[in-house]
């Protein structure tokens, strides 16, 4: 076994032993089509599933024993598949080999590297996640939206938050924003002599939005990529759910300084309980060798390989993002300064993937309302298969640098820029 994961793998082999049993223990309660100890919509898909061997609904009904046995051994077969996904996973010879580009700035474990030095294209500044690497926008050869952005004529700029050292670990979404985020745009901004393009993806996304507000002269545009701001949107029930948790997180809080990652993952799993189990079942019948099963383990690898939080930014983030919708609601505030998109002025790009599990579209979409004339790109992808995934280059990459094409302006235009004005000249 070459690699840990799914993390945390005992929960999720948990949750594949409860749907089974859950299932099973469902059976006498088939025929008022109400089991109550069992997720009732896997219980009517794998009923579903058997109808063509002559297993289904009514024949549930008509020979409970023989569904029962049918029953089983789907559930079985499918507990297999997990186990046999999981393993060859784990064993795939998949190993990303990409070399980080130049350190332009650093302090403490954050750096920011340079993806085309010395480069005359649009500066576009990328801030990821605090949570999960920020590699996912540089994923491989194949997928990174960074070197495409690069081989388009622009300048990349990628934040790396690092992982949270003995200061990091005391740090609020204040010293995060207002302090090492504004530092390194401030740096940023000097170094390619003047304002560039602040990006963010995720979590990276709704920093953005803080910082541009606080440094609107070092901003020219604003890209926001699933940035997630209406906490309630989507399902207010399951942010009330996601804030209760914090109570029970306190004592990882105290003990750890930070929430650690395989809370973190633990979080996102209760997001999807039984996706995880999904994805690996389908994975199991992939050909190790083709490129779709060496695309999944580049993107599995990158989950599993999170970032803990810092106490008080687990604190901000569980309580008053989820809790109190404090974005939404209008008392989100940084270094004592609300946090309002209303008052930007700049020209702005915002992508809510249509399928997006992490940041419902819902959570997304009100930034384009928010910030006057911002542009609305709905692509028909998920959160992370939006940046990273085999459809990438359709659903945003191509998108996102015909936009950028827009915001160049005289004498900063990328290489497409300048050959595709050369032509109309």
């Amino acid at each position: 076994m070459l690699r840990r994961g799914p993390r945390p793998l005992a929960l999720h082999l948990s949750l594949a032993m409860l749907r089974s049993s859950a299932s099973l223990g469902g059976l006498p309660h088939w025929k008022n089509a109400s089991p109550p100890s069992a997720p009732e919509a896997i219980f009517r898909a794998l009923a579903a599933g058997l109808a063509g061997g002559g297993a289904g609904p009514a024949a549930a009904e008509a020979d409970p024993a023989a569904f029962a046995a049918a029953l089983g051994t789907e559930l079985f077969a499918q507990d297999a598949a997990l186990i046999a996904g999981i393993a060859a996973y784990r064993r795939h010879p998949y190993r990303r080999v990409l070399a980080d580009p130049p350190v332009l700035w650093q302090e403490g474990g954050t750096v920011l590297r340079d993806y085309a030095p010395g480069g005359r294209g649009l500066p576009l500044f990328f801030v990821p996640s605090l949570i999960n690497r920020a590699y996912i926008l540089d994923l491989n050869a194949e997928r990174s939206l960074l070197r495409h952005l690069t081989a388009a004529g622009y300048r990349p700029l990628l934040l790396d938050w690092g992982w949270p050292g003995a200061v990091e670990r005391g740090f609020t979404l204040t010293d995060y924003v207002a302090g090492r985020l504004a530092r390194a745009l401030r740096a940023a901004a000097a170094a390619m002599g003047g304002p560039l393009v602040l990006a963010g993806y995720c979590m990276g996304g709704t920093l953005a939005v803080a910082a541009a507000g606080l440094a609107p002269d070092l901003v020219r545009a604003l890209v926001l990529l699933a940035a997630p701001w209406d906490f309630h949107a989507d399902s207010p029930e399951r942010a009330a759910q996601l804030a209760a948790m914090l109570p029970l997180m306190e004592p990882a809080l105290a003990f750890a300084e930070t929430l650690p990652v395989d809370l973190l993952q633990m979080l996102f799993t209760l997001l999807d309980p039984f996706g995880v189990g999904e994805k690996y079942r389908a994975f199991a019948a992939l050909d190790p060798a083709g490129a779709r099963a060496a695309l999944f383990v580049a993107l599995e690898d990158w989950l599993n390989d999170g970032v803990p939080l810092a106490a008080p930014v687990a604190r901000e983030a569980l309580g008053g993002w989820y809790g109190a919708n404090s974005p939404a609601g209008g008392s989100w505030r940084i270094a004592g300064l609300p946090v309002d998109p209303t008052a930007l002025a700049m020209p702005c790009f915002v992508a809510a993937p249509l399928r997006d599990r992490i940041v419902p579209p819902a959570s997304a979409r009100p930034l384009a309302r928010l910030i006057a004339g911002a542009v609305l790109h709905e692509p028909a992808a998920g959160h992370i298969g939006m940046v990273a995934g085999s459809n990438a280059p359709a659903a945003l990459w191509q998108p996102l640098t015909a936009w950028l094409a827009t915001q160049a302006g005289p004498g900063r235009r990328g290489r497409r820029g300048k050959a595709a004005g050369a032509r109309r000249g």
